[in-house]
C-alpha cells in the first residue's frame, strides 16, 4: 500500500512532464514547418516563443485535475489545489501576452516592410509599442486579480472594496494625478503623432534622438550617448523642436567672420567644390552672401542642405574646416587682423600757478 502511494504520484508526474515535453516539442516542430511555408509573415517564428508559457500552461492543467487522485501530498491537498491555481493563472497570463506580442510584431513586421513612408512607420511604431504596454498592464492586473480572489478573505471584502470603491476612485485620482496625467499623455502622443520613436527633437536646448516611449515616460538619446528621461506630459504641455516632423531634411549655416578684403567670388566657387565632394550633402541647396559687417571684419554664411541632422552637423563641421584650411593656404590676407599702432600721449595739464 505504501508502495502504490508513492509509486502513483511519481508515475502521474512523471507522465506528466513528458506529456508536456511532447506537446511542447509537436507545437515547435509545427511552428516551424509554418513559418517554412509561410516566409512572408514572421508570425510563426515569433509565435515559437510561446512554447515554453505553453508547456507550463499544459503542464500545471494537468496536474490541476490530477492531483487529488493521484494522491500527490494529500494532507496538503489544499495548498497543492490553490499553489496550482495560481501557477496556472500567472502562466496563462504570461501565454496571453506572449501571443499578443507575437501577433501585433508580426502585423507591424509586415506592414514597415510594405511601407516605404519612414514617418508613417515610425508612428505605427510608437502607437505598436503603446498598445503593447498596455496590454500586458491590463493582463497583469486582471491576473493579479484573479489570484487574489483564490483566497477566499479576498472574496469576503469583495463586496466591501465595490461599495467604497467610488471614494477610493476619486482618492486615488487626487492622489495619481501626476501619473494619470501622463499616461493619458502617452495615448495622446501615440495617437496624435505629435513624437514618435525615432524622431529628432530638442529638449532643454539638447538636441537627440526618441529612443523610448512608454505610458508614463519618454526617452531621448543625444548626440553624445547620454540619455534624457522626462514625462510624456512635457511633450503635450511644453513647446519643443521636432526635426523629423514633415520629414528629416535639415537646412544648417556656417558662419566665417574674414578680413573686408576676402575672395568672396572665390570662396563661393570653392564652396560649391566643397560641397559636391561631400557625400553628407543632398543637393537641395547651398549658397554664400555676406549677411553682416564691422569696422574689422566681414561676416560671411553659407547655407546648406542634408538628409538628417546627423548628416547635417558632420557638413556643417567638414565645410567650415575645408573652407578655412584652403582660406589659410591661398588667401591668407582674408583672415580677420587686428591692426594696432602706438596710442597718442595724453595732452599736458594746463598750469594753473600763476
Amino acid at each position: 500500500m505504501e508502495t502504490e502511494n508513492f509509486l502513483r504520484p511519481v508515475t502521474v508526474v512523471g507522465g506528466v512532464l513528458v506529456a508536456t515535453l511532447i506537446a511542447g516539442w509537436l507545437l515547435d516542430l509545427l511552428l516551424r514547418r509554418a513559418d517554412a511555408r509561410h516566409p512572408e509573415t514572421p508570425l510563426w517564428e515569433l509565435l515559437r516563443r510561446c512554447r515554453l508559457p505553453f508547456q507550463v500552461v499544459l503542464c500545471t492543467s494537468l496536474l490541476r485535475g490530477s492531483y487529488r487522485r493521484a494522491g500527490i501530498l494529500p494532507d496538503h491537498a489544499v495548498g497543492v489545489g490553490r499553489f496550482l491555481t495560481l501557477v496556472l493563472i500567472a502562466s496563462a497570463a504570461w501565454l496571453a501576452v506572449r501571443i499578443a506580442t507575437a501577433a501585433v510584431d508580426s502585423a507591424y513586421a509586415r506592414y514597415a516592410a510594405a511601407t516605404a513612408d519612414e514617418a508613417r512607420v515610425r508612428r505605427v511604431r510608437t502607437q505598436v509599442t503603446l498598445i503593447q504596454r498596455v496590454v500586458t498592464a491590463m493582463v497583469v492586473v486582471v491576473a493579479a486579480a484573479a489570484m487574489l480572489l483564490t483566497f477566499p478573505p479576498m472574496r469576503a471584502v469583495g463586496a466591501s472594496v465595490l461599495a467604497s470603491a467610488g471614494v477610493l476612485g476619486i482618492v486615488a485620482g487626487i492622489a495619481a494625478q501626476s501619473s494619470l496625467s501622463n499616461l493619458f499623455a502617452g495615448l495622446q502622443i501615440a495617437f496624435g503623432d505629435t513624437v514618435r520613436i525615432g524622431d529628432t527633437v530638442v529638449v532643454d536646448k539638447e538636441w537627440g534622438r526618441v529612443e523610448e516611449i512608454t505610458l508614463t515616460f519618454l526617452t531621448v538619446r543625444t548626440w553624445d550617448e547620454r540619455r534624457i528621461t522626462m514625462p510624456v506630459s512635457y511633450f503635450t504641455s511644453k513647446p519643443y523642436e521636432n526635426w523629423s516632423r514633415g520629414g528629416a531634411q535639415m537646412t544648417g549655416t556656417v558662419f566665417w567672420h574674414l578680413d573686408h578684403s576676402a575672395p568672396l567670388d572665390l570662396m563661393r566657387e570653392r564652396f560649391g567644390e566643397i560641397l559636391a565632394e561631400l557625400p553628407e550633402w543632398d543637393g537641395r541647396g547651398g549658397g554664400l552672401a555676406v549677411t553682416d559687417t564691422t569696422p574689422h571684419t566681414v561676416q560671411v554664411r553659407g547655407v546648406v542642405t542634408a538628409k538628417d541632422a546627423d548628416d547635417l552637423w558632420t557638413l556643417r563641421c567638414a565645410v567650415r574646416e575645408r573652407l578655412i584650411t584652403w582660406l589659410a593656404a591661398h588667401h591668407p590676407y582674408a583672415l580677420p587682423r587686428i591692426a594696432t599702432s602706438p596710442a597718442p600721449p595724453a595732452p599736458a595739464a594746463p598750469d594753473d600757478r600763476g
